[in-house]
């Protein structure tokens, strides 16, 4: 399996190209803001082939390039319902305070082909399978995508802006909630194998196992805690 991945824009976002190898079909993960020159570069380098654009959530950092990348490789771009509404009113789903400079050098909108993603979905894309978990918390609609692994290859957690080594994403923002975020890891990664590995984790790969033992946030899931140490809900 290919995972071709880099940084891109102003906040250096974590975009994906994900292919059973190389000189094959490719889905792209999370083209955000200037992330379409890093695209067309690892397509040439690995000579893909995109068939679809999939993202986590709908913040301007992981679909500011949406439009211009599914509409060169003529692909669609699956999104969760709730969080639609961000490709074409970005300042909506961040607040007034956050990148608003840099809307001008935007062309935001939706591509031609939106299709919505559902929970417990399993997308079977360019020869992968990619199993959706609505995963709220950052946003309403945030998702997570998760690829089967097999004896020699682990299983693989794309998990936005849900997890990274040692911490979760903010719940500051519009739609944010940190009893939704606690209630996702529960529901999301905790019955997952300690293998699974999690992308991204802040320049660097981590394990489920890792983040059981490090990640304070899994910590309070595991014992059940809720924000400030309060009990979970549904506890």
């Amino acid at each position: 399996m290919l995972i071709a991945g880099f940084p891109a824009g102003a906040w250096a976002t974590n975009c994906y190209l994900v292919a059973p190898a190389a000189g094959e079909e490719c889905v792209i993960i999370d083209p955000g803001h200037q992330a379409a020159p890093g695209v067309e570069e690892a397509i040439r380098k690995h000579r893909l082939k995109p068939v679809a654009v999939v993202l986590t959530h709908g913040h301007l950092d992981h679909v500011a390039s949406v439009v211009p990348v599914c509409g060169a490789h003529d692909v669609p771009a699956w999104i969760h319902p709730e969080d639609r509404f961000m490709m074409s009113d970005p300042e909506k789903g961040l607040g007034r305070s956050v990148g608003l400079p840099l809307l001008g050098e935007l062309t935001v909108g939706e591509p031609d082909d939106v299709r919505e993603l559902t929970d417990g979905a399993k997308l079977e894309l360019a020869g992968l399978e990619f199993s959706v978990a609505h995963a709220p918390g950052h946003t309403r609609g945030s998702v997570t995508f998760r690829m089967p692994g097999s004896a020699d290859v682990p299983s693989v957690l794309f998990s936005g802006d849900l997890l990274f080594a040692g911490s979760v994403g903010r719940t500051d923002l519009p739609g944010g909630s940190m009893d939704d975020m606690l209630e996702s890891l529960a529901r999301v990664v905790l019955p997952l194998d300690d293998s699974t590995v999690v992308l991204p984790g802040h320049n660097e790969h981590t394990t489920i196992g890792q983040e059981r033992a490090t990640n304070p946030y899994l910590r309070q899931v595991a014992a059940g805690q809720g924000p400030f140490g309060a009990p979970r809900r549904g506890m």
